[in-house]
Parts: structure tokens; C-alpha cells; sequence
């Protein structure tokens, strides 16, 4: 089967993937990095050409960078490190390039280490009439918004926020699960975490170089409720289990209004075989990112504040989702890889 032949509709795993690269239908202007193949998704990183914009757009019939010329405030060399300020918006033009032959189409989403800082990034493509999804037969650079919300934070070439998830054909909904919130206080009495509203910069490529402590208070359940105080960002974890089958996928569904007024998970990709037996990881949770609207909202434990939509992939993947490490496997109630564990 060559890289444009999918006989079944579904999400493409890490080997076609790599096809893909090898066929020169995914490029980049550097060698890409050793793992940035994901089991069923592709990281995509930062260039060195970036601009601080005065407000978010589509470009609807036109190039990205003909309309980064209607809305930019200064051009960014992104190649010495830059600090991104919180309240601010981006757009970074990304070092991988798409040619996507027929029959495919790509999704984006943020990285769950970008989701669980509260930085809301979305992809931009030429022409593209939304955010995150790239046509059929699309042939151009990407690009991609940057707005942080609760921290800023420190980038160069090669961070990477989010990640692409190519699909064949029209890939069928196998399953939607709730998901609830777990507000039982297991982990020391503390049921979440609550960002600082004036800390200081989070280094996106420092591993567990930051004191939690800096950054997050930590959140006490009271009367069996946990109030979510209007403009706040909270790091939450799912009641039940989540367990991706080694051949699917799946996507965290944005929150239905009617469900509560907040929003709850950035970072929407799980990829095959998270919270598996088969590979090690029974018993993981689901990191909920929740950030409210207006209103302070009241949650109960069992809560359902968000869902799971599970995709099929066209074939097994040759690897697992924390086949040879993983911050987030067999996770509980987890901040990011950039903070030290809690204590």
C-alpha cells in the first residue's frame, strides 16, 4: 500500500505516518527530531519567524502571511528564546510543511503539556476557513496562534504546542463516553489546582525545572463542592479510568454549554493504548484543563463536564502511547511536565 491507498477510513498510525515523511508529503526546514512520531500523531514544532499580532484571524481566501500583514504589531526572531506574554496573541510560523495527497485530511490540537499551562494555541493554514483542520490536497506552510492565558511563557525553535493527526476518508464515531470529575480529595485532600494570577515565565522546553509551588495553589474540596471562580484556570482530574484500545484513537470533545459554563480541555488527542494493560499504563486518569466563563460554577464529584470520542485507526500502530517513557501514563491528578511533582 503506498502513502495516498487507504483501503479503511481511519486515523493513520505512527508507520504511515512515517511513509508520509519518507514520500516527501510531510517536510520540514530541520531533520525532524527522533520521536516526534507519535503513535497515531504528529508534534509539530516552532520556527525561528514569529509576530505579535493585534487579534486572531482566519484567512479565509488568502495566504496566511498576506493577512499577518493587516494585523501585526512587530515581527519576532524567535531564535535567541523569547518570552510570549500572557494576554497576548502570536503567530508562529511552524517548521513542518504539508502536501497532503488525496483522500487525507488533518486535524490539529494542543499538546496536553500546552493545554495543562493554559496557552491556547490553534493552526492556520492558507486560505483555511477554520482553525485546526487542513483540507483535502492541501499544499503549504502551517502556522500557528498563540495566545497565553494564565502564564507566559519562554519559546524557540523547536517547542512544540500541538500536534497533527492525519485521518483517511471519514473515519466513524466507534464510542462517545461522559467524562466525570473527580472531586473525592484522594491525593492529599487536594482535588485540583488553581493557576497564580502573577507568577513568573514557564520555560516550555524545561523539564521539570519549575517549583509547582510558584505557580498553582492548590484547591480543597469544601461541603463537598468545589466552587470555580469566573476568569480562573484549574488543572482537574476525570472520576473514572480512561482506556484508549491499542487500535483507536480518541478525541476530548469541547463542553456543552448546557452541560456548565466553562470550557474544560484544551489538549484533545489520546493516542493508542493510553491507560492500556498492554502498555503499562491501567489506571490512568484524564487531565481536565477548565477554564470558566462568567459566572462562578458549583461542581459536584461525578460531575459530567466533558466527553470521549473514540476514532478507529486504518491499522495497528507498531508503537504504544509510553512505549519508552511517558509524563502522562498511569497519570492521576497531574500539572504539567514542566513542574516538579507536588510536595
Amino acid at each position: 500500500m503506498t502513502s495516498t491507498e487507504h483501503t479503511l477510513a481511519g486515523i493513520l498510525p505512527c508507520q504511515s505516518i512515517e511513509l508520509l515523511i519518507a514520500n516527501g508529503a510531510i517536510t520540514t526546514d530541520t531533520p525532524f527530531d527522533a520521536d516526534q512520531v507519535q503513535p497515531a500523531s504528529l508534534d509539530l514544532r516552532l520556527s525561528d519567524q514569529a509576530w505579535r499580532v493585534r487579534a486572531s484571524f482566519l484567512p479565509g481566501q488568502r495566504k496566511v502571511e498576506d493577512r499577518i500583514a493587516d494585523v501585526s504589531m512587530h515581527a519576532i526572531d524567535l531564535s535567541g528564546g523569547y518570552v510570549l506574554e500572557k494576554g497576548c496573541v502570536y503567530i508562529a510560523r511552524l517548521q513542518e510543511r504539508l502536501s497532503l495527497p488525496k483522500g487525507l485530511i488533518a486535524r490539529a490540537n494542543p499538546k496536553s503539556s500546552t493545554g495543562r499551562v493554559d496557552v491556547f494555541v490553534r493552526l492556520l493554514t492558507d486560505r483555511g476557513g477554520s482553525f485546526d483542520d487542513v483540507d483535502e490536497g492541501y499544499d503549504g506552510p502551517l502556522y500557528l496562534e498563540i495566545a497565553p492565558q494564565t502564564f507566559s511563557i519562554l519559546v524557540r525553535p523547536g517547542t512544540r504546542l500541538n500536534q497533527l493527526r492525519l485521518k483517511a476518508g471519514e473515519p466513524p464515531k466507534l464510542e462517545t463516553r461522559s467524562v466525570g470529575v473527580d472531586l473525592t480529595g484522594s491525593d492529599g485532600g487536594i482535588v485540583g489546582f488553581r493557576g497564580r494570577r502573577h507568577a513568573g515565565v514557564v520555560d516550555l522546553d524545561n523539564i521539570d525545572g519549575h517549583d509547582p509551588k510558584d505557580f498553582w495553589e492548590p484547591q480543597i474540596l469544601r461541603r463537598g463542592e468545589l466552587l470555580l471562580d469566573p476568569g480562573e484556570f484549574y488543572i482537574l482530574a476525570s472520576s473514572d479510568d480512561v482506556e484508549i484500545p491499542v487500535d483507536q484513537a480518541a478525541e476530548m470533545t469541547p463542553i456543552d454549554p448546557s452541560v456548565g459554563e466553562f470550557r474544560v480541555h484544551y489538549a484533545g488527542f489520546f493516542d493508542p493504548g493510553f491507560g492500556t494493560d498492554e502498555a503499562h499504563g491501567a489506571g490512568s486518569k484524564g487531565v481536565l484543563e477548565v477554564r470558566t466563563h462568567d459566572t462562578p460554577f458549583l461542581l459536584e464529584h461525578g460531575q459530567i463536564v466533558a466527553r470521549l470520542v473514540y476514532e478507529p485507526l486504518t491499522e495497528r500502530p507498531t508503537r504504544l502511547y509510553g512505549e519508552g517513557g511517558s509524563h502522562y501514563q498511569r497519570q492521576g491528578l497531574k500539572l504539567s511536565k514542566h513542574f516538579r511533582p507536588w510536595g
